[in-house]
């Protein structure tokens, strides 16, 4: 299990978060609601390791990965949402950067980026991509180290329907092979994939059930 415990984070005045407390399970995804400014991107930037939390813990199999970093690189992915891609390269030349030849010959045969379709443009610069190949490739880089957890915000905004179909395949097999997904999200399609969902608002993090009813989840934000 996965326990992220009194995540605190102030900005001069003002405190972005208020003690964050959730656990995820293996194989689970959850979902974090709540409107642009919450607080949802510091979230999952701390967990990162981009920034620091003023205080907490993000426990996984009974290390804080707040402290160890070099264990939070190899078992937490991060996918911003902004691109973090070398923009002049192509797909295959960003993937060498995380991927030896031989292990990036087999994934895009029938692996996890061969699922996600990066194959089909791995030739393909950067520059010349769509918003939906480059999201898909900034994700491939990012498992580059069999994560067992992924950090992703807002990570198929703006994607058209079959990018983000092939997205929600990848995120339901990661999860199926025991991985487990932290999404900050406002798309109804990623709520209805999450096995819980929390709303961050004011700093402060809730339990929130999805149920279907989009004017209640808005009146909640």
């Amino acid at each position: 299990m996965i326990e992220i415990k009194n995540i605190k984070k102030r900005y001069g005045k003002h405190q972005v978060l208020k003690s964050v407390d959730f656990n995820v399970e293996p194989g689970e995804i959850v979902g974090i609601l709540g409107e642009n400014g919450s607080g949802k991107s510091t979230m999952l930037t701390i967990l990162a390791g981009l920034q620091r939390a003023d205080s907490g813990f993000f426990n996984i199999d009974g290390k804080d990965l707040l402290k160890h970093t070099k264990l939070r690189n190899d078992v937490v992915a991060y996918v911003p949402q902004e691109t973090p891609l070398i923009q002049e390269l192509t797909a295959w030349d960003n993937l060498r950067m995380w991927y030896s030849t031989d292990r990036l010959k087999k994934e895009l045969k029938d692996g996890f980026l061969a699922m996600l379709g990066i194959d089909q443009f791995i030739k393909v610069p950067v520059n010349q991509m769509s918003g939906g190949m480059k999201k898909r490739l900034t994700i491939g880089c990012a498992i580059n180290s069999n994560p067992k957890l992924m950090l992703l915000d807002e990570p198929t905004a703006a994607l058209d329907l079959v990018c983000k179909e092939r997205i929600y395949t990848y995120f339901e097999q990661f999860k199926r092979r025991g991985g487990s997904l932290i999404i900050a999200t406002h798309e109804v399609q990623e709520i209805e994939l999450c096995d819980k969902c929390f709303i961050l608002k004011e700093g402060v993090l809730s339990p929130y059930k999805y149920d279907g009813d989009i004017p209640h989840l808005i009146g909640r934000l």
